[in-house]
């Protein structure tokens, strides 16, 4: 709602510089933050909830250099790819039952299949690889910031590069801790692992 609000708010904002300049930085220190933040956590949606303040970040931060559609694209994308996080998530947590800490995890990838696919598929977008709707959206962002040529903007833009190497490390972290390698689930949960229903 405030990325919605500041993009409907461009008129006034652009009259006043100093505000956008605010926006960017608390944008663009928000992005780097939260994307420290999420490299630490354990629990399954909370990883994907920090993952949602960095995003938040690129929104605010592509709105505070102009790039107002920028930042509704990226709001867009992301609704969507963070959706279908957030749902792998809460499928993973039905199969494990009610387990979320990814240290409990691991191993499961052939016992629910259809989430572990689609939970690739978030994660790539998430993490902004070529052809997944999170470059599209995430690349016109960064390269705004760039495209500004202020000060504010390449601080956004070299905030945005490192959060953005970051996310796709704790993307590859969760799928990893949950999926693959030994399981350190006890045998009790592994029994009742199961796909969750369509």
């Amino acid at each position: 709602a405030g990325v919605f609000m500041v993009a409907r708010l461009s008129p006034l904002f652009e009259y006043a510089p100093d505000a956008l300049t605010l926006v960017t930085i608390v944008g663009a220190t928000t992005c780097l933050f939260a994307a420290t933040v999420a490299l630490t956590q354990t629990d399954i949606k909370r990883v994907i909830a920090y993952s949602t303040c960095i995003q938040l970040g690129y929104m605010f931060f592509a709105c505070g250099v102009s790039a107002y559609s920028a930042g509704i694209f990226h709001l867009t994308t992301h609704a969507f790819f963070k959706a279908l996080l957030f749902l792998g998530a809460g499928s993973v947590i039905h199969a494990m039952s009610s387990e979320q800490d990814m240290r409990r995890m691991g191993g499961i990838w052939k016992m629910i299949p259809v989430t572990y696919s689609l939970m690739w598929i978030g994660s790539l977008a998430l993490a902004g690889l070529p052809f997944f709707a999170g470059f599209y959206s995430k690349d016109i962002v960064l390269e705004a910031a760039f495209g500004a040529h202020t000060t504010a903007g390449m601080y956004a833009f070299w905030f945005g590069i490192i959060a953005a190497v970051l996310t796709a490390f704790y993307s590859w972290r969760l799928i990893i801790m949950t999926f693959h390698g030994e399981s350190r689930a006890d045998e009790k949960t592994l029994a009742h692992v199961h796909e969750s229903p369509r």
